[in-house]
């Protein structure tokens, strides 16, 4: 069925009956089946279609409109919203442009003030910028005319219902069994793990998948722009979440707030989302004040690039000389892990590298282990991670009881 008709019966139904908060969701699905049902030119339709015309319907009235189903979808992880005539998903690593589209302009931004009304969020043209999520914990980002040319804009970024585990990014190619195991040596013995790649990388999914060895004895404080990390294994946990500022400019809640509050809440380990800009120092000064083993993401194109992102991070809200920001890096991130997403759209970790310290000048890095590529097979890119260099600084694994073994290659070390 052509969107016209769809716009005719939806008309129908909303003339027909009064669907705002008069009509319980149970009326609502009945009168929609009974017209759908009665209508003569839908006839043809089989069962199958109806049912799902049903379900358009009524979610047009009471959910997500036309992205009802796509959220619903769990092989769709992306939803791009360019205008109200403009829709794309990412499906399978593929990114699609669809026929659906929403009736007009004014129906998308009421889809976009129930989201955020949703999170507690406003978003209107003095503020047309918004972080919010779903109530399933997609990440939703929502941008407003005068700033969108074309219309309201909105992306949603999807998470499975349940985290991926370290296993799950095993059996998918992401990483080597012999990189994840050296990673869960790492984080039990709490160093301090800092997750960089670019867009779609799949960083927050690895965040999930790390967190997952962090021994359940302990007090976990995450920190995010908006709440999408999924740490389940940690009972003694608090999540944390920034708050814009009101319509009178009041109220604002930023990471910088939340990471200096968290100090005083007694936690063994920090997680911070991503940081974007001056929160960084507020991050690397709780990793150098005895909270070790945390754990954060950034966006960046390699591992030298986010060193020097972080540098250019902590400058934007701190006057101090380049030399002091390289010591706090060098002194408070141990392992910094990188993910990218290869010309065949899968997402790997292509570097795990020890941050040894500080040498002439410069922060001194040490690749552990890279991505090696040995060819392609069915249009898949074939290759995995291999040992490149031994660990220098075991202390933390000798406090935490564990085996400084991690100086020699971790297949070695299995055959031991």
């Amino acid at each position: 069925m052509d969107e016209d008709m769809f716009k005719v019966i939806r008309s129908a139904i909303r003339s027909g009956l009064d669907v705002t908060a008069a009509v319980d969701d149970i009326e609502l699905m009945k009168y929609i089946e009974r017209t759908v049902f009665d209508r003569g030119e839908l006839q043809d339709l089989t069962a199958l279609e109806k049912r799902t015309l049903i379900r358009r319907i009524y979610d047009s009235f009471r959910g997500l409109d036309v992205l009802q189903p796509l959220v619903d979808n769990p092989s769709i992880t992306e939803i791009m919203i360019n205008s109200h005539q403009d829709i794309f998903i990412e499906q399978e690593g593929e990114v699609k442009r669809l026929t659906q589209q929403f009736e007009s302009q004014n129906r998308l931004e009421d889809i976009i003030q129930t989201i955020v009304a949703g999170v507690n969020r406003v978003v209107n043209e003095s503020s047309p910028i918004v972080d919010a999520r779903l109530k399933d914990g997609s990440r939703v980002n929502i941008v407003l005319p005068p700033i969108a040319l074309k219309g309201p804009t909105m992306t949603i970024r999807k998470f499975p219902e349940s985290p991926m585990t370290m296993k799950d990014l095993v059996r998918r190619g992401a990483l080597t069994e012999e990189a994840a195991l050296f990673l869960q040596r790492l984080v039990v013995g709490k160093y301090n793990v800092f997750i960089s790649g670019g867009t779609g990388s799949g960083k927050t999914t690895f965040l999930n998948a790390l967190s997952q060895f962090i021994p359940v004895d302990e007090r976990v404080i995450t920190i995010e722009d908006s709440a999408e990390l999924q740490i389940v294994t940690v009972p003694n946990l608090v999540s944390l979440e920034t708050r814009n500022a009101n319509t009178e400019g009041r109220g604002e809640v930023t990471i910088r707030d939340l990471i200096r509050s968290s100090l005083r809440m007694r936690p063994n380990r920090i997680v911070v989302g991503e940081v974007r800009g001056s929160e960084a120092l507020d991050m690397l000064q709780a990793m150098n004040t005895g909270h070790d083993g945390s754990l954060s993401t950034g966006h960046a194109n390699s591992t030298k690039d986010m060193i020097s992102r972080l540098e250019t991070m902590v400058l934007s809200g701190a006057n101090l000389p380049i030399l002091v920001v390289r010591q706090q890096i060098s002194s408070a991130i141990d392992i910094l892990v990188h993910l990218s997403r290869l010309r065949d759209r899968s997402r790997r970790v292509t570097e795990i590298s020890e941050v040894l310290g500080m040498e002439n000048g410069e922060v001194e890095v040490s690749p552990l282990f890279r991505f090696k590529e040995v060819g392609e097979e069915d249009g898949r890119i074939v290759g995995g991670l291999e040992f490149c260099g031994s660990m220098r600084h075991v202390d933390k694994l000798k406090m935490a009881g564990l085996d400084d073994v991690l100086v020699v290659p971790v297949e070695e070390v299995k055959r031991e």
